[in-house]
């Protein structure tokens, strides 16, 4: 019985990931059209997606249609690409093929140290949600164990944030005491069944849907060592200072979704159910993990700004950088005062 519910668990991660690249695949396709920052003539938007809870409110706008009904209104074509993950989607930005994408705090912030002349515009805060989980057999108890081993997670996502902290913690150093090996989000159950790591470290809803699996168990999440698990909403500034009527309408819709999940969660979590493939029931857990602010507050900044100094101590960077700099949610407070 415990092989087949193994066997079983191994198809539908090989679905998964089969799914996930079919999804990084459609970004050819999807970036042909041409862009305008001018506020004139033919209008296009170019929005970058990716499946992570940290983002259910644009999941909800997009699978309702608002955000393509709004923006067709105003004349404005709108043009979504799939990503699984920041690193890629920050490769698409700095192509000039994105207008406006969702990311975590380390992709934020080592495009902006790269050079990307982006804009943080809106906010979500997720500390539990990223989260180490380890096999059951693995003989890793703690995070102490890990002196070492092999963990797996995808380099230049929050989910290496996370590590740092937690190796910290009880004293390991991430650069010396562990071997990090780069996945995708959706090889991290098939590597942990096959023993190739020791442990990963990803991002929701996919905690949730490893941790409800035969063999597999969370470790440790970004509430036990105080990470503020920082997404951001993210744009080009060139695009914001020449469309700030266009971010205004994606803005209003991505705040009409945040209030409408918290009015009716239940509802919306069976209508995710289909974009993340997961229960409606652990779709709801993963997303109870985030607080949907829009607007960034100072312990925003700070955890961001904190994370540019991890980016510098692991070596990944080595500009300093202002985050506060680059917090242009003007647009979002005003979205806020019109629909409180």
């Amino acid at each position: 019985m415990k092989n087949a519910k193994k066997i079983l668990a191994l198809v539908l991660a090989l679905t998964t990931l089969a799914v996930c690249l079919a999804g990084c695949a459609t970004v050819g396709s999807s970036d042909s059209g041409k862009k305008t920052d001018s506020g004139s003539g033919a209008r296009e938007i170019h929005l970058a997606i990716q499946p992570s809870a940290a983002f259910v409110p644009l999941v909800i706008a997009r699978e309702s249609g608002w955000i393509d009904e709004a923006m067709k209104e105003i004349g404005v074509t709108v043009v979504w690409t799939d990503f699984e993950s920041g690193p890629p989607m920050n490769e698409s930005f700095a192509a000039g093929q994105q207008d406006i994408g969702v990311i975590g705090d380390v992709p934020a912030v080592s495009a902006v140290a790269a050079g990307q002349d982006n804009v943080y515009i809106a906010a979500a805060e997720g500390g539990p949600s990223y989260g180490m989980l380890v096999a059951d057999d693995s003989g890793i108890n703690g995070i102490e164990d890990l002196k070492g081993k092999k963990i797996g997670l995808t380099i230049g996502s929050t989910a290496q944030n996370l590590t740092e902290k937690l190796l910290s913690s009880v004293g390991l150093d991430y650069n010396n005491d562990v071997e990090v090996i780069n996945i995708s989000t959706g090889e991290a159950q098939i590597v942990l069944m096959n023993h190739d790591v020791d442990a990963v470290v990803i991002w929701e809803p996919n905690v949730s849907r490893l941790d409800a699996l035969d063999g597999i168990h969370l470790l440790a999440d970004g509430g036990d060592v105080g990470f503020p698990g920082m997404n951001v909403v993210f744009a080009r500034k060139a695009y914001v200072d020449a469309n700030p009527d266009v971010v205004k309408v994606y803005l209003a819709q991505y705040w009409r979704a945040t209030k409408a999940y918290a009015e009716n969660p239940d509802a919306y979590a069976e209508m995710l159910s289909g974009y993340f493939n997961l229960d409606p029931d652990l779709i709801a857990q993963a997303a109870s993990k985030y607080a949907y602010v829009l607007q960034f507050s100072e312990d925003d900044i700070a955890g961001l700004q904190d994370t540019v100094s991890f980016l510098i101590r692991i070596g990944s960077i080595t500009n300093e950088i202002s985050v506060k700099d680059h917090v242009a949610d003007g647009i979002a407070k005003e979205v806020i005062a019109a629909n409180p």
